[in-house]
């Protein structure tokens, strides 16, 4: 019997619930608030080890994977933190708790029902843990431990919920924040506000968070090659948030280097597909790479399931480039990848942009891409961006993030 079911008994003193509330509210009153991540946790179980007479106490959060509970915040219990003690959830005491989300009593510890080596090190007796839960769903695990056999009540039970719920609230709240900052940080580090200059091309950008789902996995990028040919990619990654910026920059940077090996822009994304494949398990992009002749006259073009560029010159009004457009990167396996080759006037121009700019609720993709032809023309680069955005985005901000690239070609 490993003693997972809640029990009955003495444990704290009995206490009204007037006088539990009154305790609640001193673990998470407004001054934790101002507190960062860190600081708040090691606060709030300081005072849940006072709240609840306990010995130790610990809180594990979800890892991003949702595979595995991570030490984060201990007290009594300092060494499990350093350690970055890592559990399966499903496994233990803890990854019970976290696998059931429910609260789970053990009153006599051993190492039948305990995973932890830090636990049984410690001398740890009984424990009762309780799942910190957010929109339904577990994000990790708060427990507390006595060093002397006690049967929790279930009034402690309650009182430790409450302060996990609450607790979640504000660890959610704390970890949105520091995740959407790491966001923007490295969407600007790999966006820069004007990609770099390259003679004979007047280039701009513009790259906008959407209004619901924040920054996500959207870029630009435009490099000279060795060769005298110029690389021009615009890419959308599935998802929004940290993961997906980070999976961005992989795979721009692995976009780069590939780059460097051949000037065929279908084996580019054949070879990048592959690495999504092995090494980005999940993810999913659509990218369009295109490839400019050191005579700049031409454009090769290959479509990873990315909406066609726009071709525009002065005297004459923008349209879609017809191009073959394969499935995305990380669809499926060995996808035979094609390319067009289309001409580039001595001052034409390019537009490329993704689905954030002409996609809405209640319109039709394709009436977004014709408003968006309708409205541009053939101009400075810069100008071309700041008609893009004013016409597409005068009503309301974009519902997904924005990134469009214009090239205008100066050669002679």
């Amino acid at each position: 019997m490993d003693g997972d079911a809640v029990t009955t008994g003495t444990g704290t003193p009995p206490v009204r619930s007037e006088e539990r509330l009154r305790q609640l509210e001193a673990v998470t009153e407004a001054a934790l608030s101002q507190l960062g991540l860190e600081d708040l946790l090691a606060e709030l179980l300081d005072r849940t080890r006072d709240l609840l007479h306990a010995d130790t106490a610990a809180i594990l959060l979800v890892d991003p994977t949702g595979t595995e509970l991570v030490a984060t915040a201990a007290s009594g219990l300092e060494q499990e933190v350093r350690l970055s003690f890592r559990l399966p959830v499903g496994v233990g005491f803890a990854g019970r708790v976290a696998a059931r989300a429910e609260p789970m009593v053990i009153e006599h510890v051993d190492e039948y029902n305990v995973r932890n080596p830090v636990l049984l090190a410690k001398g740890v007796e009984s424990l009762l843990g309780v799942p910190m839960i957010n929109r339904g769903r577990v994000i990790g695990v708060l427990h507390v431990g006595s060093l002397t056999p006690r049967t929790f009540s279930p009034e402690d039970v309650e009182l430790l919920q409450l302060v996990a719920d609450r607790a979640s609230l504000a660890t959610q709240a704390r970890l949105s924040r520091l995740d959407r900052a790491a966001t923007v940080a490295l969407q600007h580090s790999l966006l820069p506000a004007r990609p770099v200059a390259v003679p004979g091309l007047d280039i701009a950008a513009r790259y906008v968070p959407g209004s619901e789902v924040g920054v996500g996995g959207d870029w630009y990028d435009l490099f000279a090659l060795p060769s005298g040919h110029v690389g021009i990619v615009i890419g959308d990654v599935a998802g929004h948030g940290l993961n997906a910026a980070v999976i961005m920059g992989r795979i721009r940077s692995a976009l780069r280097a590939y780059a460097l090996e051949t000037t065929d822009p279908a084996d580019v994304l054949t070879r990048l597909d592959r690495k999504v494949q092995r090494f980005e398990l999940g993810a999913m992009a659509t990218v369009l790479y295109a490839v400019l002749d050191p005579q700049r006259t031409s454009l090769t073009i290959s479509s990873a399931g990315h909406l066609p560029p726009i071709i525009a010159a002065p005297s004459q009004s923008s349209q879609l480039i017809k191009i073959d457009t394969d499935l995305p990167l990380g669809a499926y396996d060995d996808v035979v990848r094609h390319k067009t080759l289309t001409r580039l006037d001595p001052e034409g121009c390019v537009f490329l942009y993704t689905d954030g700019l002409v996609e809405r609720r209640g319109r039709f993709l394709s009436d977004g891409i014709e408003m968006l032809l309708s409205a541009l023309t053939c101009t400075t680069a810069d100008n071309m961006c700041l008609t893009a955005m004013s016409t597409m985005l005068v009503d309301a901000p974009a519902n997904d993030d924005v990134a469009i690239l214009a090239v205008r070609n100066l050669a002679d």
